[in-house]
């Protein structure tokens, strides 16, 4: 049955001409000349990780933005959409109410900036010393770089649906190509080569989903949308509260925690705030990303909408993607938004829209692959070495792990069986950090009695969100709700951040929490 599906969708026809192919590839070829041409604004490890301290508002909400809203982001988005309908927006809305309470309170990022760290488990070594950085510094990459395990596959996906590729070889080689390039102009330019492109595949993605949105309520029509998402999915289509497809009161109270964790917590936007020109420049940065965070899930939500429509009414494709028994496996409505477009979008225009999603997947594989390696290097190894390796031997480290890490990510795209929303696996592997990462930063910047055995608890803690993949349930026989267990995980993490401080309280000079909260 699978190896039919497969093979149906490998046979199905897209407007993608030869004259697209001729678009994507010179889109290509600018964007890797950029990116290697930057090498020359590269003197030191600061520029290399943080771009010297010297990002500006605009340009740090498009850099933000553009590293959120990747390929990857378009992709579980639109799925998010396709499986939960209207009520998916939820996502959208949390995130930006969680992204604007950060920008009004200065909630953990301020005091962060203030510090002058690099990374978040830096401030760990600041706080609690420099083996806690350490087992920070490994829970954080381990969680980021299986985070990002499936981004490659995802967005190549997008690619081989948008083209008519389907075929598993299409599949292997584009995310081969794909990898090394953004492997390369990484490796040469650091985080002012990311900065840049990312501003440059920001517009370039922004002008392409808007696009993409029109087109498809003009071959559509409103009525039609609304009316097919009402028929098959009814009220809980609507209304998250309803629950049917799998929101709830408690899925929501997650998202809103979502929010805050993606931009004070999560470390790839920390960077942003670490690289920022001043405590000012980082509150309006979040300010004006809450916007951007909205809209970086609705247009991809509704397009997965409007890709659910479109297969609800074509009988060739209406039993692959909505069979009247059971439901389609995670990796077959993926794969419906670039099918979609595939076949809404003109010839010419659809090369467009594919050079501006290559855009949103180099913009965040840049930010994520330099995060993670910046991670290892200066706070697992570095340490080590009790912070004595030179800069240029904390460059070479950095560049060496983003080979491996590239290579971990090609591999774990094509094993790992995915058998849950790509939105949920995302947060799940995500949440083996930042559970405990935030009962660190919230007691560690804002309680003076926090301890390192509490820091300790709290960073163990966080392995318990792996019960919330599907490989892991199926495997121990468990079934809970992503949300419920996050929940749980960060209820048990501040609790026992709480009890460790309490019970085995630090010695020594307290730390002093006014040096970093005055204006």
């Amino acid at each position: 049955m699978l190896a039919d599906i497969q093979s149906r969708l490998a046979n199905i026809q897209t407007n993608f001409t030869s004259w697209d192919w001729v678009i994507v590839v010179v889109y290509l070829i600018i964007i890797f000349a950029i990116g290697v041409s930057i090498k020359r604004y590269i003197s030191n490890a600061t520029d290399f990780m943080v771009a010297g301290r010297g990002l500006k508002t605009l340009l740090g909400v498009a850099t933000m933005i553009g590293t959120e809203l990747g390929l990857i982001t378009v992709m579980y988005s639109a799925q998010k959409g396709f499986t939960g309908g209207f009520a998916a927006f939820n996502i959208a809305l949390m995130s930006a109410v969680g992204t604007l309470f950060v920008a009004l309170t200065g909630f953990i990022v301020v005091p962060l900036r203030r510090m002058q760290v690099m990374t978040i488990p830096e401030f760990y070594e600041k706080r609690f010393g420099r083996n806690v950085r350490i087992l920070g510094g490994l829970i954080l990459a381990l969680s980021g770089i299986l985070n990002m395990g499936l981004f490659l596959k995802a967005s190549s996906l997008f690619i081989t649906g948008a083209t008519g590729m389907n075929s598993d070889f299409a599949l292997k080689m584009i995310m081969t190509v794909l990898l090394l390039m953004v492997l390369i102009y990484t490796s040469v330019g650091g985080l002012v080569s990311v900065v840049v492109l990312d501003y440059i595949q920001f517009v370039i993605l922004s002008v392409g989903l808007l696009f993409a949105c029109v087109m498809s309520i003009k071959f559509l029509g409103w009525h039609n949308i609304i009316d097919t998402v009402s028929q098959y999915k009814h009220e809980a289509g609507f209304n998250p509260l309803v629950g049917e497809q799998g929101f709830g009161v408690s899925y929501i109270v997650w998202m809103f925690f979502i929010g805050i964790e993606s931009c004070a917590i999560w470390q790839t936007a920390v960077i942003r705030a670490c690289a920022a020109e001043s405590v000012s420049v980082v509150k309006k940065l979040y300010a004006f990303s809450s916007i951007g965070f909205l809209i970086r899930f609705l247009i991809p939500n509704f397009l997965g909408i409007c890709a659910f429509v479109y297969m609800a009414h074509n009988p060739d494709l209406k039993d692959i993607f909505l069979p009247q028994t059971g439901e389609a496996t995670s990796d077959i409505t993926m794969q419906a938004m670039p099918i979609f477009i595939g076949k809404i979008i003109p010839a010419g225009l659809i090369g467009l829209i594919t050079a501006g999603m290559l855009a949103a997947f180099m913009s965040t594989q840049d930010s994520y692959l330099l995060c993670w390696s910046t991670v290892l290097t200066q706070d697992v190894i570095a340490p080590l070495f009790k912070d004595k390796m030179s800069s240029k031997a904390r460059l070479f480290t950095t560049r060496i792990f983003l080979v491996l890490i590239s290579i971990f990510t090609l591999v774990w795209g094509l094993w790992y069986p995915l058998g849950q929303d790509l939105w949920e696996y995302m947060l799940i592997s995500g949440a083996i950090y930042y559970t405990g990462a935030f009962a660190i930063l919230f007691l560690g910047l804002y309680w003076k009695r926090a301890s390192k055995v509490g820091a300790y608890l709290a960073l163990i803690s966080g392995f318990g969100a792996l019960l919330g993949l599907s490989p892991v349930q199926h495997l121990f026989g468990i079934d809970i709700s992503e949300a419920t267990l996050t929940l749980w995980v960060i209820g048990i993490s501040t609790f026992l951040m709480l009890a460790g401080s309490l019970v085995f309280p630090d010695r020594g000079p307290a730390f002093k929490h006014s040096d970093h909260y005055k204006e």
